[in-house]
C-alpha cells in the first residue's frame, strides 16, 4: 500500500459535484457556460466517465479560487488508487543502492 493516499479517493468529478455544484445548486450547463467549455465534458466528468486535465484544473482554480494544483492531485490521487487495485507489483524488486 502506498502512504499518504486515501484507500478509496473520490473521482474528481464526485468531489466537483458533491463539495461544489450541488451546495451551490448551479446545474452542469449553467457551470460549463461559465467555465467556457462544452457541457458534455462537465457532464463525464460529473459522471466518473473523464477526468481533471490541466485545461479543466486551471478553469475550476479560477472560478473556485483554489489552485490548479488541488484538482490534478485529485485526479493523480484517484488514478493511482484505482491503478493499485488492478495492477500488481508483487515481483518487483526494488532497487537497493551500494
Amino acid at each position: 500500500m502506498l502512504m499518504g493516499l486515501l484507500e478509496e479517493p473520490m473521482h474528481p468529478g464526485e468531489v466537483l459535484k458533491n463539495f461544489y455544484l450541488d451546495p451551490l445548486e448551479i446545474p452542469a450547463i449553467v457551470f460549463a457556460r461559465r467555465l467556457e467549455m462544452p457541457r458534455v465534458r462537465i457532464e463525464q466528468l460529473i459522471k466518473g466517465k473523464n477526468g481533471i486535465t490541466p485545461d479543466t484544473a486551471l478553469r475550476l482554480a479560477r472560478v473556485f479560487g483554489t489552485t490548479p494544483a488541488y484538482w490534478m492531485n485529485l485526479q493523480t490521487n484517484f488514478g493511482i488508487a484505482t491503478a493499485a487495485k488492478e495492477i500488481d507489483i508483487s515481483g518487483i524488486e526494488p532497487l537497493i543502492a551500494p
